[in-house]
């Protein structure tokens, strides 16, 4: 890891400014599956440090590689760090590759997220209602269970030429029986720890006064870039922000739009 990590730091030294102009034009066209030449060289070098430390990495294509290195800002050494806790986490949270529903009945039970629907960008749309959701014991394990489920129900969906999905998160009839700390912080966890930059943008509607004491808890722990993702829309204004991103085609019907809601498991 020497050599690799003595090269990057190198470069990293002599154009800091120059690195610094092309990470924020890769930011700026982050919603893209172009990789430009800086990428494509910090792509390369992590590859070569983590293939020799997991073999199974060499499954992995260059832009789930790419997604890791945006999530460190294109720094090589902790993006490869990252990219292994998480194919160990894959090892041993889903053994088999994916999440089966006979798993997670209870969170199915509560018909609480759906998908349906792509934004102007072609990323796919799910819709989160919040008031459905309850905690029970056990719940913490199955919740984080059927969270991987949905995120790779969600990027199974994605067309070809996407990376990225909007999410819009209905609080409606949202009250402290449906607070869960617990749960609030594990669903970041796996977004940000385990499917990095994937989340385009996620839209907080109807969100109730007493709601926000639980977000000044949960706001700390919500990287930079995350955060930047993250809209909270006023009620006189929700058909007008949401139809600036999606078509009205596209919007669910309980918004003003064509389609109707579709529960996840059922998409």
């Amino acid at each position: 890891m020497s050599y690799y990590y003595h090269r990057e730091r190198k470069g990293r030294a002599m154009s800091s400014d120059h690195d610094h102009e092309k990470m924020e034009e890769a930011r700026d066209g982050e919603d893209t599956m172009e990789i430009n030449e800086m990428e494509q060289t910090k792509v390369r070098l992590m590859r070569a440090y983590v293939e020799s430390q997991d073999p199974s990495s060499q499954e992995v294509d260059d832009l789930m590689m790419r997604r890791f290195l945006r999530a460190r800002d294109l720094d090589v050494e902790k993006a490869s760090a990252f990219f292994l806790r998480y194919l160990k986490w894959k090892q041993t949270f889903v053994p088999n590759g994916s999440i089966s529903l006979s798993v997670v009945p209870n969170e199915v039970a509560q018909n609480k997220m759906f998908l349906q629907g792509f934004d102007k960008q072609g990323r796919p749309i799910t819709v989160v209602l919040g008031a459905r959701h309850f905690q029970y014991q056990g719940s913490l394990a199955e919740f984080k269970r059927f969270l991987v489920y949905v995120f790779d129900k969600i990027c199974a969906r994605m067309p070809g030429g996407q990376e990225k999905f909007v999410v819009i998160g209905d609080l409606e009839g949202w009250g402290y029986s449906n607070s869960d700390m617990r749960g609030y912080l594990g669903a970041l966890s796996i977004l940000q720890d385990y499917y990095p930059e994937r989340l385009g943008k996620l839209f907080i509607i109807h969100a109730p006064y007493i709601f926000m004491a639980v977000w000044k808890f949960v706001y700390p722990f919500i990287d930079k870039n995350t955060k930047k993702k993250i809209v909270f829309v006023e009620k006189t204004k929700l058909r007008s922000t949401l139809l600036e991103e999606i078509d009205e085609s596209q919007l669910p019907q309980i918004y003003g739009g064509k389609l109707p809601l579709v529960p996840i498991h059922d998409s």
